[in-house]
């Protein structure tokens, strides 16, 4: 009796051992989802990259970062941003969203919103706290964002078994790409703390490896001279390091190599100091890869995302300008630090598991007192003469000037209350200022938020504001300058407009899933995140205008 009893007992241990081995089995099988995806998808963004940087600084590149993408990937020579405004948040959210800013809603950096009558912020967030800092700059989240993100897809997809992680000098480059659903985004937070931070919109606590980093002194080891990488003498691609058209750091009397920024951080916001450098983009590099090492990304057949905004370029741009030799350098620097990234995903994730995408958030226009200084038509524009004349025409025709709530963005927001108040119908006072502004110089378009609405442009700059224009949260009256003439200062790069200086960026796709070739075809922002979604089989963001590009995937692999 005792052996039947011990041979049963052995019988449901091994009958409950296979049971287990085989829920087990199901239950791997239940989140195995297609094993010929990438293992890491990585989108990477620089910001204020015009596309001929690919081209003009290309003999000084190397042969792994921008030169391998090139050779080993797809290179979509005619790529457009398909809206304005092109600044950093709308072109960030673009990308990711598949969309413009007439559905996504991040119509600027900064915008007046109408509801609350004050300016708001793309990321700002007062209901979140910081989290690595007690300063406010932590107070962050994608709350504005109206859509998803093919991240936010991802994670939705794998039953958020897929990780999404966002890095970038800025809050905005880190927040808007990574989506609602991330597990993380960080940013860097200068001043006299040079640390990664975030919000406890992802988190209560940084985990120890953000903590191990920004104790490392891994920021402070960049507070060096920064010199140009080669001889001067063979930067021949940009213009004299001595010029007019460059703004430079404080505490520097010339805007000249070399820069010791030990000796220049406390009259430029300290740690700040290193966004506006190209050791910016070497700092966001090391902290990819601690990210991608310490958070497993790549590591299971699972698709995970890692979103990389390198934002240092856009700092020296709007510091140095198009042509300086401050821009060459942080390109040829750039370069090294995604050829060091490739190679660090060579060896963690594998050559064949993941997938890269390298675009830009806007381009830049060549300073336009340059320009001048070539004879090329360009200038700026004199808002104060403006302000003055519009408000002498409000007074004339309306006796009063409190029609006007809000001008920002190249927009004009009206006091739909009031207006109502005093009897004026809405379209008649829009047209009015219409037929006013249109006659102001350097003013070479303006539109009403009634024509926006109603007719449907299909070519030219009247399509781009379309694609921009967001009913609920754009002005009444949008102005288009003329080409070449901005609202800036004398020194320095800017951007914004719809013309190809900041429309015209690169587009380069690389890795697993990615057919080998080139285009001059005409792609626009909104295509990529479809086409990453095709090649992914999720589900497109779910108001993506965009269209996957077929011809870069490889239906083969």
């Amino acid at each position: 009796m005792k052996v039947i009893i011990n041979l049963l007992f052995v019988f449901l241990i091994v009958t409950s051992c296979t049971a287990q081995n085989q829920v087990s089995k199901e239950k791997n099988k239940e989140f195995q989802y297609d094993n010929n995806n990438p293992k890491l998808v990585v989108g990477i963004v620089v910001d204020q990259m015009r596309y001929d940087y690919l081209t003009r600084f290309d003999s000084k590149y190397g042969d792994g970062g921008f030169k391998r993408m090139i050779k080993e990937g797809f290179n979509c020579k005619n790529n457009h941003f398909n809206y304005i405004p092109t600044y950093t948040g709308p072109g960030h959210t673009s990308v990711y969203t598949g969309t413009t800013p007439k559905y996504h809603g991040i119509i600027g950096n900064n915008w007046y919103d109408k509801e609350i009558k004050e300016m708001v912020y793309c990321a700002q967030d007062d209901s979140v706290q910081s989290v690595g800092t007690t300063n406010d700059a932590g107070k962050m989240s994608p709350k504005r964002m109206k859509t998803t993100t093919f991240g936010d897809e991802n994670r939705l997809f794998t039953q958020m078994k897929g990780k999404t992680i966002g890095i970038s000098l800025k809050d905005r480059g880190a927040i808007l790409p990574a989506g609602h659903t991330a597990n993380a985004a960080y940013w860097f937070h200068g001043m006299d703390e040079g640390a990664w931070i975030t919000s406890t919109y992802y988190m209560e606590e940084l985990p120890k490896w953000v903590l191990d980093f920004n104790a490392s002194g891994v920021a402070e080891s960049y507070l060096k001279v920064w010199d140009t990488y080669y001889d001067i003498s063979t930067y021949t691609e940009s213009g004299n390091d001595e010029n007019l058209f460059e703004g430079g750091f404080k505490g520097k009397e010339k805007a000249t190599f070399p820069y010791d920024l030990a000796k220049l951080k406390d009259d430029n916001r300290g740690f700040d100091i290193l966004k506006a450098t190209a050791y910016g983009n070497s700092l966001t590099t090391d902290f990819a890869i601690e990210a991608i090492k310490n958070e497993q990304l790549g590591e299971d057949n699972i698709t995970d995302l890692l979103t990389v905004s390198f934002s240092a370029t856009d700092y020296v741009g709007h510091n140095f300008g198009v042509s300086s030799k401050e821009i060459e350098d942080t390109y040829i620097r750039l370069d090294k630090d995604l050829e060091r990234f490739f190679e660090f995903l060579d060896a963690q994730v594998g050559k064949v598991n993941y997938t890269v995408f390298l675009t830009a958030d806007h381009g830049a226009i060549e300073v336009p007192a340059y320009l001048q200084s070539m004879k090329v038509p360009s200038g700026y524009l004199n808002n104060t003469e403006t302000r003055t004349r519009f408000t002498d025409y409000l007074n004339a025709k309306f006796k009063s000037s409190d029609l006007i709530e809000n001008i920002s963005n190249d927009q004009i927001f009206l006091n739909r209350r009031y207006i109502d108040s005093i009897g004026l119908n809405i379209n008649d006072v829009q047209e009015s200022m219409v037929n006013e502004l249109i006659g102001y110089k350097h003013v070479e378009k303006v539109f009403s938020a009634h024509t926006m609405t109603t007719t449907d442009f299909t070519t030219g700059i009247e399509s781009l504001l379309q694609n921009g224009y967001n009913q609920k949260r754009s002005g009444d009256i949008i102005l288009v300058a003329d080409p070449a003439y901005i609202s800036y200062g004398k020194t320095g790069s800017t951007h914004g407009s719809g013309l190809n200086y900041d429309t015209h960026v690169p587009l380069l796709f690389f890795g697993k899933g990615i057919n080998h070739g080139e285009t001059y075809d005409k792609t626009v922002i909104p295509d990529i995140a479809p086409t990453i979604s095709a090649l992914l089989g999720i589900s497109f963001p779910n108001a993506a205008t965009g269209q996957p590009l077929g011809f870069v995937i490889d239906k083969n692999d």
